[in-house]
């Protein structure tokens, strides 16, 4: 090959072959979601935000979000739920078993956006999973931000997710972590009741320096959008993780299409204002 030609092959390849990453850390978190950190050949590279495909040979793959910040070493934290074949197979697996990894794929979060402001952090369910790729580098540096809120909502206390996490962000200097269960359902819980919405009213936004990250159940995002539009936060001050429907992770699928936007590779990280205008978007 001559110099500055552009070798196709090695480029297919990092694209579409999965890497082999060891599980090395099982924990159970909750009845259906099992944590796990795997180790790969090397590191990822990845941004907050981005997620992975995550496959099992002769069974299929996924894409999973990435829950760690991130990371020079070869680490990769993963949280991943069990709803389907693919999920249960890899729930049956143990510690020293491997998986294939390809990516980072998706856009991620730009922390440049967030530097030097106060930051908001809105978690409904599931989404906090995919947030504390970001969560992490903003709670390891809290001087390099304003006051920094985290709002992280379940259904009931069983389903709570990162529980020591949040019980050590709630002790950063700056840091408020406010969590919420739709409701205790007779189980032991000390912190609030009601939804993630509940707290934002109240609430002390600067309008000129708030910005928001939020990820969680599309049924949330309209009313928290109301909520933040009211204390005059513009759209362009809002991050909208969508986790949606996505398959391929290299938008060949069309499965996460939204008009001419492919979440898998403009996302899965949008600023409001770039999808404000798209029904399809927060449905």
């Amino acid at each position: 090959m001559n110099q500055g030609q552009t070798d196709y092959a090695a480029l297919a390849a990092a694209t579409y072959l999965p890497a082999t990453a060891k599980i090395v850390e099982i924990r159970e978190m909750t009845a259906r979601e099992r944590y796990y950190r795997l180790e790969l050949p090397q590191p990822l590279g990845h941004r907050p935000g981005q997620f992975a495909m995550v496959s099992v040979l002769g069974v299929g793959e996924a894409p999973i979000s990435i829950s760690c910040g991130p990371r020079d070493d070869n680490q990769l934290e993963m949280v991943i739920r069990n709803v389907g074949r693919l999920t249960r197979v890899i729930h049956g697996l143990k510690e020293g078993d491997t998986l294939g990894i390809r990516g980072p794929y998706g856009s991620g979060f730009d922390l440049d956006h967030f530097y030097g402001k106060d930051v908001v952090f809105i978690a409904g369910g599931l989404g906090l999973v995919p947030l504390r790729s970001l969560i992490i580098p903003v709670m390891a540096e809290p001087s390099r931000f304003g006051a920094v809120t985290l709002v992280s909502g379940c259904r009931n206390p069983a389903e709570e997710l990162f529980r020591e996490d949040l019980k050590q962000w709630s002790q950063v200097p700056g840091a408020t972590v406010i969590r919420l269960v739709d409701a205790t359902e007779n189980m032991p819980w000390k912190f609030d009741v009601g939804l993630v919405i509940d707290p934002l009213p109240k609430l002390p936004l600067d309008p000129v320096k708030t910005v928001v990250a939020m990820c969680g159940p599309p049924v949330m995002y309209k009313f928290v959008l109301m909520t933040l539009q009211a204390k005059n936060l513009g759209p362009e001050q809002i991050f909208v993780d969508l986790e949606r429907r996505m398959k391929c992770g290299v938008g060949k699928c069309g499965h996460c299409q939204m008009n001419h936007l492919y979440c898998c590779q403009d996302g899965p990280v949008f600023q409001l204002s770039r999808i404000g205008a798209l029904k399809e978007a927060l449905r």
